[in-house]
């Protein structure tokens, strides 16, 4: 293994007497270090490519998904369109549940708004499933 190091401090040296690493990304400025102790060992890696690539895990990408539904259901009219938004949010939420075994944590309020106007209209009932005890989230909602 010495060999290799040997022959790596040789070109490094040719390539500065050269002037090739004079001008490069962040040259003089400190390196930053990325906390990635919470990462498995065997993952960092991949982790550090997928990330430079602008890629994100399914998991956040899925609750971006869900948070960007959320809002765009906040502000619609009452519809066709706003119940087809709101079957797709709860597909996206047990989806996200199943995945990470947990409910996902939305805001009560939120949740409480959205069962109360749903059933307020008659034609909707909560899942006969309720969420476990001393578990939060937001359980699916059905049509009746």
């Amino acid at each position: 293994m010495e060999i290799f190091a040997r022959i790596a401090e040789e070109r490094i040296k040719e390539a500065l007497g050269r002037g090739e690493l004079t001008d490069l990304p962040g040259r003089g400025k400190p390196l930053v270090f990325e906390d990635d102790s919470l990462v498995p060992e065997d993952q960092r890696l991949s982790m550090k490519i997928l990330r430079n690539a602008g890629c994100i895990p399914p998991e956040l990408e899925l609750k971006k998904e869900i948070m960007a539904l959320r809002d765009l259901i906040a502000v619609m009219d009452e519809g066709e369109g706003k119940v087809a938004k709101m079957r797709e949010l709860n597909y996206k939420l047990m989806k996200f549940n199943m995945r990470m075994k947990r409910p996902i944590n939305v805001e009560e309020s939120y949740s409480e708004k959205v069962f109360e106007k749903l059933t307020s209209r008659g034609n909707f009932t909560p899942h006969p499933r309720p969420l476990p005890q001393g578990e939060r989230g937001l359980s699916l909602i059905s049509p009746s």
